[in-house]
């Protein structure tokens, strides 16, 4: 967040030292913010809805203006396929979650814009990008200072209506890094080191897979056996993690419960992912509900490799595919300093 300096307000007849401390500590609404929310990675292959890890070059942005009257109006949805009905769009819909926390929905209002960095129902963090900007964009327009506990909870209200209830894009995106869930109710959330050669693939193929479909066919049981298994690579991918072990974590990426049940739903995914282990990747799965793919390496020509292996395996099962290569976005959801925007954007 960029921090500017305010001059200090002043309180014509007001003498008693404490009462002007209170004063001078009071928010001061501000007319309008940009905010900034990078993408991210569910799960983190094992980590069904309790691992995030968000990553760099690419994110949503939404502007947010403060108003007299009542209510949340979408100005621009960032993309034609998104509502402008404020109870359907996310960062809408988290937005007005953040004035009822601050007490002040009833006595404010908002207008936003959003710009869509992030491709829609590509498993990707879009959703939750958008709804974590909402969130901080009617934290900060309020003058408030940044509540991570708060952004999450209203960004969940969002996620809870247009994907289903869960926090593992949220929490990466709200506060950088590697994140584990360790409960909602109450939220425990820890943020996890990453070694600083940890570089990630993302593999797009030209489908759109809802995160709510992907969640549909998860399976309502699993085995002892599975859920065994899948404890243990949580627990060595955070134990490679924070070790700087990239070939323990990369050991780790081996989920047993999402990635069967989403795999056959996912063309070009098992040859894509055969494609980067070969190529040298350390470890490779879905991306959320997918059809992102991901793959870690833990070096940027490696990455390139990879990359184009992936993309080759896509095409050749009948999918075009953009891939990028990131890194860790160790900074989460921020206000950024940028040029107002008008209508259109994208």
């Amino acid at each position: 967040m960029l921090h500017t300096w305010t001059p200090p307000r002043h309180y014509p007849g007001v003498r008693n030292p404490h009462l002007l401390a209170v004063l001078e500590a009071m928010p001061t609404p501000r007319p309008n913010v940009r905010v900034y929310a990078p993408g991210s990675i569910g799960n983190v292959g094992p980590g069904l809805d309790i691992l995030g890890l968000a990553v760099t070059g690419a994110g949503d942005r939404v502007e947010a203006i403060r108003t007299d009257a009542p209510g949340i109006r979408v100005l621009d949805p960032g993309a034609p396929l998104l509502p402008t009905d404020p109870k359907r769009n996310s960062a809408a819909i988290a937005a007005h979650a953040m004035l009822r926390h601050l007490g002040v929905a009833k006595t404010v209002g908002l207008e936003l814009r959003i710009r869509k960095g992030l491709p829609l129902s590509a498993g990707q963090g879009g959703s939750a990008a958008s709804a974590v900007a909402g969130a901080a964009a009617a934290l900060f327009v309020m003058g408030e200072p940044f509540e991570a506990t708060a952004i999450i909870s209203c960004a969940m209200d969002a996620e809870a209506v247009v994907s289903g209830r869960h926090a593992d894009n949220i929490v990466p995106t709200v506060l950088g890094g590697l994140t584990l869930i360790r409960t909602l109710d109450p939220l425990d959330v820890i943020r996890i080191p990453t070694p600083p050669n940890l570089y990630i693939v993302l593999a797009h193929p030209d489908q759109q897979f809802r995160t709510r479909d992907g969640r549909a066919v998860l399976p309502e049981t699993i085995s002892r056996a599975v859920a065994l298994h899948q404890a243990a690579q949580v627990a060595a991918l955070v134990a490679g993690a924070m070790l700087g072990d990239l070939r323990l974590l990369g050991r780790a990426i081996d989920d047993r419960i999402a990635e069967p049940a989403r795999a056959a739903l996912l063309q070009g995914f098992r040859e894509a992912k055969a494609a980067a282990l070969a190529s040298g990747a350390l470890g490779c799965s879905i991306s959320g509900s997918g059809p992102t793919a991901f793959a870690i390496v833990d070096d940027p020509t490696v990455g390139t490799r990879v990359s184009d292996a992936m993309g080759a395996a896509y095409v050749a099962a009948g999918r075009q595919c953009s891939c990028r290569i990131a890194q860790v976005e160790d900074l989460g959801v921020r206000e950024i300093d940028d040029e107002p925007w008008g209508s259109g954007h994208s």
